[in-house]
């Protein structure tokens, strides 16, 4: 019997293994303590190594876990032990990248913290219920950037898109007044 690609949860943490975003689609883990001890666990078992450029897949308490690092910030995703491992490393590598694009090539803790809600949102657009939905970067970003508009933002700040929706907006309320 074939199922839909599926994680069982996507996390970032900091250098130090400590949370930044987190994300549980199974309940593998039913409580915040076993959650967070899968976390130091997994932190520890690959900080040692270098996943800067590409991806690493390791196995881990039955798990397939794909992790990326990128300056202080360490991507993970977590599988079944029968999932398929590319679509796991296309699901971490479509997260970092679109992280990446959201907080404009400076993949930080810093700067992932005052943009958490876009990284939040993200994780939204990627996997709902544990179901992938989307892994191309750049469609994951366009569509949390879209979700986000601010409309009080400058328009030399948003994109053509957002400033047409912000003109439209500001169209139809002076059209409603």
């Amino acid at each position: 019997m074939e199922t839909c690609p599926s994680v069982k949860n996507i996390l970032l943490l900091d250098s130090e293994g400590k949370r930044v975003a987190v994300k549980y689609y199974s309940d593998d883990w039913p409580t915040n303590i076993a959650r967070e001890a899968f976390e130091k666990a997994v932190f520890a078992k690959t900080q040692k190594t270098n996943a800067r450029a590409e991806a690493e897949i390791t196995m881990f308490d039955n798990y397939i876990v794909v992790y990326k690092f990128s300056q202080d910030l360490h991507f993970f995703v977590t599988g079944s032990d029968n999932e398929n491992e590319i679509i796991l490393a296309s699901v971490l590598q479509g997260f970092s990248d679109a992280v990446g694009i959201l907080l404009r090539g400076n993949v930080e803790k810093k700067e992932a913290l005052e943009n958490l809600d876009l990284i939040l949102l993200c994780l939204d657009e990627i996997v709902d219920g544990g179901i992938v939905l989307e892994t191309d970067a750049n469609v994951i970003a366009g569509k949390v950037a879209s979700n986000s508009v601010d409309s009080g933002a400058p328009l030399s700040e948003q994109t053509i898109s957002q400033a047409l929706a912000t003109a439209r907006e500001h169209l139809a309320r002076s059209l409603l007044k």
